[in-house]
């Protein structure tokens, strides 16, 4: 089964905590702290595989976990490093954060990796805050959180060239013709539910492949037939092959045909009808075809080149494929992810970087701290010491939380709120 698109939500590792522990041998006094920190924990990485070539694996997974590191030891022995989930996918998937719709990667290439979601550091253990003043500490650090993002994954195929028309017109019969593809051929219409990929290999022509393209047709852009669920697919290509069905049978007007899926790739992003065209005349082995080529010709306003084409009796393939492989040597690679827009000139101003606090102040003796960074180091900490508890006020002071509250109006016996961990405050 194709399957091009799947969202599901990736959760990286957290990082095992940091241990206290003091070493207690015999005939060894006063053997001094060995807590060990904690192992880091398991990311969550994609990777592309050519032999893929659908996201059918990903369908039913709602879920992709990585495992936590695993706690630091005693004599020192750090934590196990929990080990990465990769995930492998199609070459030509795009990684999406579906809130945002930011792309977090773009994989074009066979095992090309790139990691998604981050597993957390490992904490520290009681002998990484050994000093020549607090030779016992009692002091470990919980492992960071792991990243949790909601995902879009979307496959787009990597092809050069990509064949587009009206249903029926011959697009799988001539990717049969010209590769070892073996589509689907039917006489009625949507018998293409997938796009089929086939490279073509003719004499003295560059092999690359060729895609056609399934379900166009007016308002396609829109939704109508398949066009929306495969259009996506041809964003990748360099050269599109416009190919028009110029039978009697067919009773439709060739170049309303035309105009017609040109208005469609317009109407998509990314401006699908500004990549280079041919026109392929389909079916010339058919009475009537070389009148209704003539018609076409007429009515067409511009320098697009035709070429007519018989896949049932091989006419004009060659030709075709040729010019196609010609015009991909000129052709650039087009861009498919919106690009942020560079100013000619850009003014750089120094700032201070400011901790992430925010502060909310529901009544008049209760005040609310939270923010990005005051999260990290409240997950980070354990509060069952009093030396841990007392760093953990210290830090706070540090990122200018008491500032904050100072600036707000706290005073004496206010409650301060961080999380579900509750205190007085005084200004000191």
């Amino acid at each position: 089964m194709f399957i091009d698109e799947v969202t599901l939500e990736a959760i990286s590792g957290k990082g095992g905590d940091g241990i206290i522990a003091f070493r207690r041998e015999k005939h060894v006094p006063l053997g001094g702290p060995s807590g060990g920190d904690g192992g880091k924990g398991g990311s969550i990485i994609f990777e592309a595989d050519e032999g893929l070539s659908t996201l059918y694996d990903l369908r039913y997974r709602k879920f992709i976990r990585a495992k936590a590191g695993e706690s630091g030891k005693i004599k020192n022995m750090r934590g196990k490093d929990a080990e990465d989930v990769i995930i492998k996918v199609p070459v030509g998937t795009i990684v999406y954060e579906q809130s945002s719709n930011a792309v977090l990667a773009d994989l074009t290439e066979n095992q090309q990796q790139h990691i998604i979601c981050r597993g957390g550091r490992g904490g520290r253990g009681n002998s990484s805050f050994a000093s020549s003043r607090n030779k016992a500490p009692r002091l470990q650090e919980n492992g960071e959180p792991g990243e949790t993002k909601q995902l879009r994954i979307e496959l787009k195929l990597l092809a050069d060239v990509g064949v587009v028309g009206f249903p029926s017109v011959g697009k799988s019969t001539l990717i049969s013709v010209v590769s070892a593809a073996k589509p689907k051929i039917a006489d009625y219409p949507f018998t293409t539910l997938i796009p089929n990929l086939g490279v073509v290999e003719l004499p003295n022509i560059t092999p690359f492949v060729l895609a056609d393209m399934p379900g166009l047709i007016k308002g396609a852009s829109q939704g109508a037939g398949l066009g929306i669920q495969f259009l996506k697919h041809i964003e990748r290509t360099r050269v599109i092959i416009h190919m028009v069905d110029m039978s009697e049978s067919s009773l439709r007007d060739p170049y309303a045909d035309y105009c017609e899926i040109n208005a469609e790739l317009e109407a998509y992003k990314f401006d699908l009808s500004a990549r280079p065209q041919i026109i392929a005349a389909s079916k010339m082995d058919m009475p009537g075809s070389a009148e209704r080529l003539t018609d076409f010709r007429l009515k067409l306003d511009n320098d697009i080149p035709i070429y007519p084409i018989s896949a049932k009796t091989k006419n004009g393939i060659m030709e075709l494929m040729g010019a196609a492989a010609k015009l991909l040597v000129t052709t650039p690679k087009f861009p498919i992810t919106e690009e942020l827009k560079v100013e000619a000139e850009v003014l750089y101003e120094f700032s201070d970087d400011k901790p992430d606090i925010v502060i909310d102040h529901p009544d008049e003796h209760t005040f609310i701290v939270s923010g990005k960074d005051v999260e990290r180091l409240y997950k980070r900490s354990n509060f069952l010491s009093d030396e841990s508890l007392s760093r953990f006020l210290q830090q706070l002071r540090k990122l200018g939380v008491d500032q904050e509250l100072r600036k707000m109006g706290a005073k004496d016996k206010d409650t301060i709120k961080i999380f579900d961990f509750e205190f007085e405050y005084y200004d000191q």
